[in-house]
């Protein structure tokens, strides 16, 4: 008897699943006292390994490759840390009225957090788009992020992220950058042994995210946070969500268009300046939010889902599209050695 399968247009992400296991898990059984201690420490050394491997995976290397197509990856960098922001900003006015305070502290940090890789990829690919372009657009956009999104997140969110006091700068550094830098110190040497274990540590990575989702939803119970949302705040935050990604997909599509780039760039610009990665989101949020950490990870968490079914309902409408001859030209000239070599972490 063949098993069931849900339909191509609504790609529910198995992880995703997972996620919302894992919350349900905090909500019924948070860790409390003494576990809670160990759940907190076991939370901080999985965000250190995490960002170590996301070091020693990410090819320096394949980033300068793409470095020919710099206006590509500018338009990138400025749609995920220059335009997100601002819309982020711009829905502070929907603050109490829409969304209460803790909800949009959780929807801005979603739009400081960097791009995706891996999807971005895929979806590129489907779409019949400039494929080394947004590997080198999705790599950029992870390095500049370990740095950005806590800087921004600093800036932006205040007191919400601890502001820039002694105690979350040395958490940015320890937690964050320090094991980021070691790993692609000691890339050279532990990169192939990652290359030959990707599927093992490609568990380690995800078990580690889950990790920190427990760990920061038991923070979240225990301190009571759940109560301060609604199911009406919650449908009103998917629906200021939904017109986020609207916004963005528009604006990356026309304004890449206003911008020059060809239809295969277009795409790459699309799908990597539209997407927001929650690999990366989720370990940063446990160290700037802390106890909050619950309620600022739900925005990226909803988020996340819904841009997977949209682009994958439009990758495979761009796929569905005419090809042209300015289109052709686009796939003969991403023809790269770059597209020839295996990508880095991807998420």
């Amino acid at each position: 008897m063949r098993r069931p399968h849900l339909p191509a247009w609504l790609p529910l992400d198995p992880y995703v699943l997972a996620l919302l296991g894992t919350v349900g898990l905090a909500a019924l059984f948070p860790a409390r006292g003494a576990a809670a201690t160990v759940a907190d420490g076991a939370s901080t050394a999985a965000v250190a390994l995490l960002f170590f491997l996301y070091g020693a995976r990410l090819s320096t290397r394949e980033a300068l490759d793409g470095l020919r197509h710099w206006r590509l990856h500018l338009t990138v960098l400025a749609c995920t840390f220059v335009l997100f922001p601002l819309l982020g900003l711009a829905a502070g006015g929907l603050v109490p009225g829409v969304l209460t305070q803790p909800l949009y502290s959780g929807l801005l940090f979603l739009c400081l957090v960097p791009s995706t890789i891996q999807s971005s990829i895929a979806f590129t690919s489907i779409a019949r788009g400039n494929v080394p372009a947004a590997i080198c657009a999705g790599s950029f956009s992870s390095l500049a992020g370990i740095l950005l999104t806590p800087l921004l997140a600093a800036g932006l969110l205040g007191g919400d992220a601890g502001g820039f006091s002694l105690d979350s700068v040395l958490k940015i550094v320890f937690q964050l950058l320090l094991p980021f830098l070691l790993g692609q110190f000691l890339r050279r040497w532990v990169g192939g042994f990652l290359v030959r274990h990707r599927p093992v540590l490609g568990y380690v990575d995800r078990g580690s995210i889950l990790l920190v989702v427990y760990a920061a939803f038991s923070a979240g119970m225990a301190a009571g946070v759940w109560h301060q949302v609604s199911p009406a705040r919650l449908g009103a935050l998917m629906a200021v969500e939904a017109v986020l990604l609207a916004v963005m997909l528009l604006v990356t599509w026309y304004g890449a268009k206003r911008l020059g780039f060809g239809r295969a760039d277009r795409i790459a610009i699309q799908f990597a300046g539209s997407k927001k990665s929650l690999a990366a989101g989720l370990p940063m949020a446990s160290v700037l939010f802390g106890a909050q950490a619950s309620l600022a990870v739900l925005p990226l968490m909803l988020f996340h889902q819904m841009q997977l079914m949209v682009c994958a309902v439009l990758a495979r409408r761009r796929a569905a599209d005419p090809v042209g001859p300015e289109a052709a030209a686009d796939r003969v000239a991403e023809v790269s050695p770059a597209s020839q070599q295996p990508t880095g972490q991807a998420r």
